[in-house]
């Protein structure tokens, strides 16, 4: 006799599904898809290749959450009818089977449920993502590498399209800093929990006394904006420069001067672009993560004046957010959340799914405190 009883547990996953489900409001996104279908045929839609970009790029993220939540659906049905078969037939093959669904779709609700948490302005917006190596010589610079190499790969796992947008190489090992972005719905509310200050202790395999080397990293996220039109950058206040691109050991990999660094003299903000084929397109894109860069730091300005003014502002717990040892303890520990796992080679492979749930769900309650 097959002993499988999975009922409790599909009826757990159907509810919170339900519950989900309210809360994206799929007959709301079934009309904005329907809207913005019948915008993207316009003909005159490239006419404003910003607007077009909008267009197209919230017609996608819809539609790809809208056939995420209604697969979900489908494979409950599914799973039902595997279920009744292997039940029927007492097919061990088919329970197995009906099992591994069943785990599946309990990972992917929680996936979406904690994706329901994310109701900020520019949540649903794909990210751009920066990388910079801290303290910590060519153990830092090797770390920040592999802080890239990491995000990569969950994006990867995730089948989230990326692309590298400018990179920076360390004259010993790793990277100096990298910038990419992250193709995705809700990828920019999903990373932001990421940014802050990441330390890496572990013998150093670069130096020759076998001592503990702690280095650090910073990972910046922000939101990629089709458009920034609040703030307007006078040119006074941008230097330009242009360079050849470059790859690892100062190799040339463009025989013109396509790479654009531009900085805004009265933040000192500095972004850079080389991955583009031409100048202009590296200072389109530089201009658009400058434009963004400094419309949150006007927001985040305006925010710390009104908490000033309200006489609320409190301690924080700092830009430090996560400690990966490698040596001796194989651990890696969120110093927001507590949330661990002993398997750093996992983590540095792209299994970063608890930690980013685990900081949305942190981020989400100490908004309701």
């Amino acid at each position: 006799m097959l002993d499988l009883d999975l009922n409790a547990r599909i009826k757990a996953v159907r509810a919170s599904y339900a519950d989900i489900a309210a809360v994206s409001d799929l007959p709301r996104l079934d009309r904005e898809i329907a809207e913005l279908e019948e915008q993207a045929v316009a003909p005159n839609l490239w006419d404003d290749p910003e607007a077009a970009q909008k267009v197209t790029s919230g017609l996608s993220h819809r539609q790809a959450r809208v056939k995420r939540l209604r697969g979900v659906e489908s494979r409950l049905d599914d799973l039902d009818v595997l279920l009744e078969l292997a039940l029927e037939m007492e097919d061990e093959e088919s329970a197995a089977e009906a099992e591994a669904e069943l785990a599946s779709l309990e990972s992917l609700v929680q996936d979406l449920e904690v994706q329901t948490m994310l109701s900020g302005e520019y949540d649903e917006r794909s990210a751009v993502v920066t990388i910079r190596s801290g303290a910590g010589g060519d153990d830092a610079t090797d770390f920040a590498e592999m802080l890239l190499r990491m995000y990569l790969r969950w994006a990867e796992h995730r089948g989230y399209s990326t692309k590298m947008m400018d990179t920076s190489y360390a004259e010993g090992a790793g990277i100096k800093s990298a910038t990419f972005e992250v193709d995705a719905p809700y990828a920019f509310g999903t990373l932001s929990v990421e940014a802050g200050t990441h330390r890496l202790a572990r013998i150093s395999p670069f130096g020759s006394a076998d001592k503990r080397q702690t280095s650090f990293a910073g990972v910046e996220v922000i939101p990629l904006l089709e458009e920034a039109t609040e703030v307007e950058i006078p040119e006074t206040d941008i230097r330009v420069d242009v360079y050849r691109s470059s790859g690892p050991g100062g190799q040339s990999v463009n025989t013109t001067d396509s790479a654009v660094r531009l900085t805004h003299i009265p933040t000192g903000i500095v972004v850079s672009m080389q991955n583009e084929k031409s100048q202009i397109q590296n200072r389109a894109a530089a201009m658009r993560v400058l434009q963004t860069r400094l419309l949150l730091l006007q927001r985040e300005e305006e925010a710390a004046k009104k908490k000033e003014l309200a006489g609320s502002i409190t301690a924080s717990w700092g830009d430090q957010i996560r400690s990966y040892f490698l040596y001796g303890q194989q651990l890696v520990k969120d110093l927001r959340t507590g949330h661990e796992s002993s398997q750093p080679d996992a983590v540095f492979d792209g299994d970063l799914d608890g930690f980013i749930a685990a900081g949305i769900r942190w981020r989400s309650l100490s908004k309701d405190d």
